[in-house]
């Protein structure tokens, strides 16, 4: 049952008129009044610019305030600067070379220096290695999406509440998982199914793993938006 649709034809039927007070949409049930993030066209935004990411949403949705609230995540992943300093993340199920500065001498060998400012010219016919912590060498790359609800552990509140993935076009994604270009978006919807405070505890990853689209497995394809 849409709360909000019962009681707006209750007050056709009857007479009389919702709050517009914006603390009282939700137990109102005049969402008709709200220009804040309660519906996806005014999702506010949060922007990701370095992978992986990791979000954690611990709020409450539902009565005094709204029943639906929306984000816009913007993807604009230029640099996976972070990625390198978590050897856990992989790249084209590649995993990265972890370095670490290191001193002295051991067992008659001393340790090897990395100076990437002065490492330009090619000595003896091998050329200098080439790094980079962006996404500039990836044609066409793409940024894994989790979502997972740890819930609050009092089942009475956690069957009325759901947490949802949406695509561009704002349709909601039937996985918790999704793969989406680097410099795409996606929308994520917190639902209150009842007129209760409902709290809620949701994890957002995004770019546990970066792989270029023709590097996709079927199974990986079947999740891409």
């Amino acid at each position: 049952m849409n709360v909000t649709e019962e009681t707006n034809s209750s007050i056709l039927l009857m007479g009389g008129s919702g709050s517009s007070l914006p603390a009282n949409y939700a137990s109102s049930k005049s969402l008709n009044f709200a220009k804040d993030s309660a519906t996806i066209q005014n999702a506010k935004t949060e922007r990701v610019t370095a992978i992986p990411r990791l979000i954690d949403f611990k709020d409450a949705v539902g009565l005094f305030g709204t029943e639906n609230v929306f984000l816009k995540i913007d993807l604009e992943v230029v640099s996976s600067a972070s990625a390198f300093s978590n050897i856990q993340t992989p790249e084209n199920d590649y995993f990265h070379v972890w370095t670490f500065p290191e001193s002295g001498t051991t067992n008659d060998y001393d340790t090897a220096v990395f100076n990437f400012a002065e490492d330009t010219s090619i000595v003896n016919a091998y050329e200098p290695a080439r790094t980079s912590n962006d996404l500039s060498q990836f044609k066409k790359p793409y940024v894994s999406v989790k979502l997972t609800n740890f819930k609050t552990g009092n089942r009475f509140l956690d069957a009325y509440f759901d947490v949802r993935l949406y695509t561009k076009n704002r349709e909601e994604f039937a996985y918790d998982e999704m793969f989406i270009g680097a410099k795409d978006y996606f929308y994520l919807g917190f639902h209150a199914r009842n007129t209760k405070r409902i709290p809620y505890n949701v994890r957002l990853e995004i770019g546990d793993k970066y792989i270029e689209y023709y590097e996709l497995t079927t199974a990986q394809r079947k999740l891409t938006v």
